[in-house]
């Protein structure tokens, strides 16, 4: 899977070239952790320059092949040792590449990787991607979502029913605000990036 998941083209890089029109910092958009919902919950161990735990809400009544994939992944410890390989100040965290996206590893095309399991059909909703709201990432195809997902710092309603929502942060959400941020001018690419330790499910 060479293709590129990131919103590298397409509509995520619209979407930061209007980024600047929104004056979106990480100070500008502190918001309290969400309240718990439906489940099941993706527990994220973060280490690196940052560590702590962050607690996804899967939103299986919205997206539930979406979700059931994360969770296969994350069951099977696929997610375990995956970098944050873009990270975008006042816009959003991604991570999610297990096939080049490991910790250690070569990293230099993580964010072009899947997963051994197929890729997905949109399941695009009326949620919007508010603080803390968890998309998953695709390239230009709108069915090509598969294992990488995005945490955004900040609202950004231009990525509104572009791109499938899986979820949203109850807790942890200032260890999200702390993962090492990429070079604007590398849109995002990370050097030495923070990592999901271990990622576990909860139903």
């Amino acid at each position: 899977m060479s293709r590129d998941r990131l919103i590298a083209g397409g509509i995520f890089a619209l979407g930061l070239a209007a980024l600047g029109g929104y004056g979106l910092s990480q100070s500008a958009a502190v918001a309290q952790d969400a309240t718990d919902g439906p489940g099941p919950n993706l527990t994220i161990e973060v280490a690196g320059s940052t560590t702590g735990t962050v607690t996804i809400d899967l939103a299986s009544d919205v997206a539930p092949n979406h979700v059931a994939q994360i969770v296969a992944l994350a069951k099977e410890g696929a997610y375990d040792g995956v970098v944050f390989h873009r990270v975008i100040n006042g816009f959003m965290a991604q991570t999610g590449d297990v096939q080049y996206g490991k910790y250690g590893g070569d990293t230099s095309m993580a964010g072009t990787g899947g997963s051994q399991l197929p890729d997905l059909a949109a399941e695009f909703s009326s949620m919007p991607f508010d603080r803390g709201v968890v998309g998953m990432a695709r390239s230009m195809d709108p069915d090509s979502a598969n294992s990488q997902f995005f945490i955004m710092f900040a609202p950004a309603p231009h990525l509104d029913g572009q791109y499938t929502v899986v979820g949203h942060v109850i807790a942890g959400m200032d260890v999200v605000d702390a993962v090492k941020k990429g070079d604007d001018a590398a849109n995002g690419a990370v050097i030495d990036p923070d990592y999901m330790a271990t990622v576990t499910v909860a139903e």
